[in-house]
């Protein structure tokens, strides 16, 4: 079924260095079809204040990387926009798209072809004296950890208000699935299917080693709690991008998102394609 697309934006990472000539390719294009676009450029710390229901558009750009895709993820979370990400780079894990395939994927997804990935989001909210003091979102991870380096935090974690343990740990990450091949990946963590919903719970080098990786049922809320007892300041970290600094008792309240983020797919290659190919699973003596 035809899709029809009136207003489009672009969210662009300006230090990449094709950046500029991409959003001129495609705003040329978008004009010959005329359809309405606007430029996000991206230059330093991305401001996602924004966006809203009022001027979000029938389909965002997202030219960059992976964290390109993350920032337009949380900016347009909830707004039911779907996102091209298109790799200006090397290819990444979310940005399926490569430079030269952008106009063959958008005529596709107008024509009906291709379809969405509905992605999971992670919600955070942080309790502070019995009141609920920020809240954020991330389509990779949320983090708890020490903002200094090897740091051994202490943090108490239950789920669904099940004690699970008292972990000794350099942190502990909460992945969702599409964040599962990111930080939570090179922790040792599993990687999961991105359209699954579910939460990786994973201790960032546990002093103790029977402390293992659980994958969470989305329905499951995991309490996250920050011990008095601390040698160092600790963090939260959304995404990578988002640094709230965190203060002994705090609770961290992590559950699935109400919201989802919609992802074009890509017909050239699938997301077991860009695994494969970038963990050089070759099966032969690199792999």
């Amino acid at each position: 079924m035809q899709r029809e697309v009136k207003r489009a934006l672009l969210v662009a990472n300006c230090l990449k260095e094709k950046a500029e000539s991409l959003i001129s390719d495609i705003g040329s294009y978008l004009q010959e079809h005329r359809i309405f676009y606007t430029v996000n450029r991206i230059t330093g710390k991305p401001d996602i204040s924004s966006f809203s229901e009022e001027n979000a558009a029938d389909i965002v750009f997202s030219l960059g990387g992976d964290g390109t895709v993350l920032y337009t993820a949380r900016a347009l979370a909830g707004l039911n926009v779907p996102i091209l990400a298109v790799n200006i780079g090397s290819l990444g894990f979310i940005t399926e798209v490569t430079l030269d395939e952008w106009k063959e994927a958008f005529e596709k997804y107008r024509s009906g072809i291709l379809g969405l990935s509905e992605r999971v989001l992670v919600n955070v909210s942080v309790e502070r004296r019995g009141e609920i003091v920020r809240e954020f979102e991330g389509l990779n991870d949320a983090v708890v950890a020490s903002d200094g380096i090897s740091k051994v935090v202490r943090l108490s974690v239950d789920i669904s208000d099940t004690p699970v343990g008292k972990y000794r740990a350099d942190g502990i990450i909460v992945s969702t699935p599409t964040g599962s091949t990111a930080y939570s990946a090179a922790a040792g963590g599993p990687i999961l299917d991105p359209e699954m919903e579910a939460l990786v719970l994973n201790p960032i080098c546990p002093f103790t080693l029977s402390n293992r990786t659980i994958v969470v049922n989305g329905d499951r809320c995991i309490t996250i709690l920050v011990e008095k007892d601390q040698r160092t300041r600790i963090i939260l970290t959304m995404d990578g991008q988002i640094v709230f600094p965190l203060e002994p008792e705090d609770k961290l309240h992590i559950r699935r998102s109400s919201r989802k983020v919609s992802l074009i797919r890509s017909d050239k290659r699938n997301f077991y394609e860009v695994l494969r190919t970038k963990l050089n699973w070759s099966g032969g003596p690199d792999a």
